[in-house]
């Protein structure tokens, strides 16, 4: 679970799930539970934000990314181990990085940002990728956060000039007999030329191999990454793909985003920028990226529209609520925080709702679209090429739930909005995370708002 920094700043408050309020489904809000200690962690305060968190699920560690450290913290919250990051002497303006060449920018103390924080359980290793060096990683031992690589001699090690927590997210595809795949995406800083905003990169075996982080195919035409183009930037100056959160699921890859989009308003000749919310889906085994496919998300409840992207997390459906729904109880169900409106990415409003999909629907969407364009209907539909208008190539293919794209007809967009289904809306203290499992068939729950109230 990853809460937003006004959050997480100085202390990580850890309970049994103790509620200040819990809502019947009726809506009706019942007596405050008696109130149980938290168990706390408090950073030292000059090192800022905490950042990261995840969890290790056979042994219940905790390790947590911050400004300048590693903590490997026990289940009740005593650090176990840290491990510096940071700071060291840098300057953005810097490519490549000065630890590979001389720089001619001044250089000055900079804080190591953590901007992803992945367990690899095969390797038994943290990936830690911070904000120094274009976004250099750190595989670190799980056991005692040892060093075990940080490579940082190849452009593909730069992962990100972005130096916000929350602008990188990865997923990491795991087989049984050959090495893993680390999906990774970025926000691109208006750096095009450095850095793709979504990629494939090998996890080798040996942490200091010099394949690590290597794009998982690349030639002179071709590669493992999807790159906005320049001339985007000349009609979107900020333009740039925000990547909210990302899971694998059956022989897909996905990502959530917010990106900005120009739209002309009815009645109006004058274009303005709004934000958009948009699902990414990529085949796992797609090297070429021909199967990138993005479709708009959003809710809408009793004519209020919720479109700003503030958080998701992939569940299970659960037996009671896959009835409701008329799915299967092992479905995955996306639950998604969405804030009022789609005007202000940064000041986004306190309204927002909890919102789910299910994810066949989102992928039944994705295949009609599919169909369609290999009919040669319509046009490929993306905001951020900057030529909108290019049409659909026409093909005698069959496309069933899996197909993985050709070289043609790609990357492609979905233009009509997937809308989720509305089930819990907040007014004055807005839904920055959630977090969702199934207990005992029912499917539960759990977001943090913008004050640091925890809702069950």
């Amino acid at each position: 679970l990853i809460m937003s920094p006004a959050m997480w700043k100085w202390t990580c408050l850890v309970s049994h799930l103790l509620l200040s309020t819990t809502v019947s489904p009726l809506g009706r809000q019942q007596p405050p539970h008696p109130k149980r200690p938290f168990i706390t962690f408090t950073g030292e305060q000059a090192e800022g934000n905490f950042n990261h968190l995840v969890v290790d699920e056979r042994t219940g560690h905790i390790y947590l990314g911050a400004v300048n450290r590693i903590y490997k913290l026990s289940s009740d919250l005593k650090v176990l181990v840290t491990h510096e990051t940071g700071p060291d002497d840098d300057n953005p303006k810097c490519y490549p990085p000065r630890i590979v060449q001389t720089c001619n920018e001044p250089l000055t103390p900079t804080n190591n940002i953590n901007k992803m924080l992945l367990i690899d359980y095969k390797e038994n290793r943290l990936i830690a990728c911070g904000s120094l060096y274009q976004g250099i990683c750190k595989l670190l031992r799980l056991d005692d956060l040892f060093k075990l690589g940080e490579p940082f001699h190849k452009k593909e090690h730069y992962l990100s000039g972005v130096n916000e927590s929350g602008s990188v997210f990865g997923v990491i595809v795991s087989y049984s007999n050959m090495d893993d795949k680390l999906f990774i995406a970025t926000a691109v800083d208006g750096k095009p030329e450095y850095f793709p905003t979504i990629s494939s990169r090998k996890l080798t075996k040996n942490s200091e191999a010099d394949g690590m982080f290597a794009y998982v195919f690349h030639d002179e035409f071709v590669a493992s990454m999807i790159k906005i183009p320049s001339d985007t930037f000349t009609i979107i100056p900020d333009f740039d793909i925000y990547y909210i959160y990302g899971f694998s699921s059956g022989n897909f890859v996905y990502f959530l985003t917010l990106q900005p989009e120009m739209i002309s308003p009815p009645g109006s000749t004058t274009k303005e920028q709004v934000y958009t919310s948009k699902l990414v889906r990529l085949c796992k085994e797609d090297t070429a990226f021909n199967s990138y496919v993005e479709v708009p998300i959003g809710c809408e409840k009793n004519g209020v529209e919720y479109r700003l992207l503030q958080a998701a997390y992939l569940s299970k459906a659960g037996a009671i609520l896959a009835r409701s729904l008329d799915v299967g109880p092992e479905d995955d169900i996306l639950f998604t925080v969405f804030s009022k409106g789609q005007k202000r990415k940064m000041k986004s409003l306190d309204e927002s709702a909890l919102c789910i999909f299910v994810l066949k629907s989102i992928n039944d969407r994705i295949k009609d679209r599919l169909q369609s364009c290999y009919r040669g209907e319509g046009t490929l539909d993306l905001a951020w090429l900057k030529v909108k208008d290019i049409p659909c190539s026409s093909a005698l293919l069959t496309i069933d739930d899996n197909f993985c794209g050709l070289d043609m007809n790609a990357p492609l967009g979905v233009s009509s909005m997937v809308r989720g289904l509305p089930i819990f809306t907040e007014d004055g203290d807005r839904m920055t995370s959630v977090i969702a499992y199934v207990y005992k068939n029912h499917s539960l729950a759990f977001v943090g708002t913008k004050s640091g109230k925890l809702k069950k």
